[in-house]
């Protein structure tokens, strides 16, 4: 076991000479500032995730619903603290992206099977999610504010979002969608701070029940899972994290883990001004019987309700295309190698198409937002966020057995199984449950 670890924690010398030559020709789009990471990771985590927080409390409850909330914050912020110090493990190496630290932990033939499916699914599964939350918000803005006018069905509204992104898919590389995250953080912190407000000026509703939900225990049961699976599902952004370093300039005296910690930190205190009163407020206020999504509960003030729709629609906006890059380069790349595909506007337009259509048809055949948040959340955000990290940490750095920090690293990979494990079967159940009664496409 020694030996294999030993092997597989030092990247053959092609990939070194490969690394290497990547970090030469990005230099000269290495001139991220640390609070760049800050709106990016802001972006990635901070969406509609905030949203189904009250719902996921009112399945778990007062007291294990805030445990496991404050839980994964920790827990996440000590794995995003790993993944920025493993990004330049190696002297005079950068591993860019998930699927390059995962050669590195776990070798160059099996590293690309245990880290890019999980990746995928994440990056995927947001753009889906994304694609539900940006019609449904959409769809309410309008209702509210052109009462008169002839309301579409809920299927339309995704499409249009869906629309938006055929275009935007075409900016040509991350840093080009700079100014769309910064967009994009802004607005989720707003559509946060306007969403527990309101509650809190709601005050709580007539007959409050702070009880668990009346229906059968099994039932129940894969409800609690999923909502772990939503609480999974609200501390994502590891999947686009090393993208994100990439962007930022290191030297031997000052590294891009200093800038991009500060960075992070940043982004992890908006998260928890975001998070904890939505999800504690928002509970409060409408207690089991919150909707998936908290926004939906309001009719008044108006055009309160209707600012913080539009602001989900434009963050989600920005949150999906800083998702998709990572995607749109993976297929690109695999298009030319394996296809021979000429590189070029003809590429992007082919490739990037293809998937925002493909996002677009899952979203509006399946758009069960809550059961969604927690398939996606327990099957692919448990993993990256919480404990594939550890496992690269431990296999890595090799803390001292029994040490503080190896009780850490293995205290958050079986918490991040049983998430996954939980909230996965209660998702999908809860999905096909779902099916079941709904009429679909409309």
């Amino acid at each position: 076991m020694v030996s294999v670890l030993s092997a597989s924690s030092l990247p053959s010398k092609a990939m070194e000479l490969q690394s290497d030559k990547k970090c030469v020709e990005n230099d000269s789009s290495r001139n991220a500032k640390w609070w760049y990471s800050t709106f990016h990771t802001v972006t990635a985590m901070i969406g509609a995730g905030v949203l189904s927080l009250p719902y996921a409390m009112a399945y778990l409850g007062w007291v294990p619903g805030t445990l496991m909330l404050l839980l994964a914050w920790c827990l996440t912020l000590n794995s995003m603290w790993q993944m920025i110090q493993l990004h330049e493990s190696v002297p005079g190496t950068r591993f860019d992206r998930y699927i390059d630290l995962g050669r590195h932990a776990f070798g160059t033939k099996l590293g690309p099977w245990i880290v890019l499916p999980q990746q995928l699914i994440v990056q995927i599964g947001c753009d889906i999610v994304y694609m539900v939350t940006g019609g449904k918000c959409l769809k309410k803005f309008m209702e509210i504010t052109c009462t008169n006018c002839t309301q579409l069905k809920q299927s339309y509204w995704i499409l249009i979002f869906g629309g938006i992104h055929f275009f935007l898919s075409q900016l040509p590389n991350f840093n080009s969608v700079a100014g769309v995250s910064l967009a994009a953080a802004v607005m989720s912190l707003s559509y946060s701070t306007i969403s527990w407000v309101a509650c809190l000026s709601r005050g709580r509703v007539d007959n409050v029940s702070y009880a668990y939900k009346q229906t059968s225990s099994t039932d129940l049961m894969f409800r609690m899972f999923n909502a772990l699976g939503q609480i999974s599902f609200a501390f994502a952004g590891h999947a686009v994290a090393l993208e994100i370093q990439a962007t930022i300039p290191s030297t031997p005296e000052k590294p891009s883990k200093i800038p991009m910690w500060k960075g992070a930190i940043g982004a992890y205190v908006i998260n928890a001004i975001c998070y904890f009163p939505v999800a504690l407020v928002g509970y409060w206020t409408f207690g089991r019987d919150v909707e998936d999504n908290v926004l939906m509960e309001f009719e008044k003030p108006a055009w309160v309700i209707a600012s913080a729709n539009l602001m989900v629609f434009v963050h989600v906006i920005g949150s999906y295309q800083v998702y998709a890059m990572p995607v749109f380069d993976l297929i690109e790349k695999s298009m030319t190698k394996k296809l021979n595909f000429p590189p070029g506007v003809a590429l992007r337009l082919v490739a990037r198409s293809a998937f925002v259509a493909f996002t677009l048809f899952v979203g509006v055949t399946f758009p069960f937002f809550g059961d969604l948040l927690g398939f996606f959340g327990g099957f692919g955000f448990a993993p990256t966020s919480y404990f594939l990290p550890s496992i690269m940490w431990l296999m890595i750095k090799k803390p001292k057995r029994f040490s503080v920090n190896w009780f850490i690293n293995w205290a958050s990979i079986y918490i991040g199984v049983c998430i996954m494990l939980a909230s996965t079967i209660g998702g999908l159940r809860n999905i096909i449950t779902d099916a079941s009664t709904y009429m679909f496409y409309t």
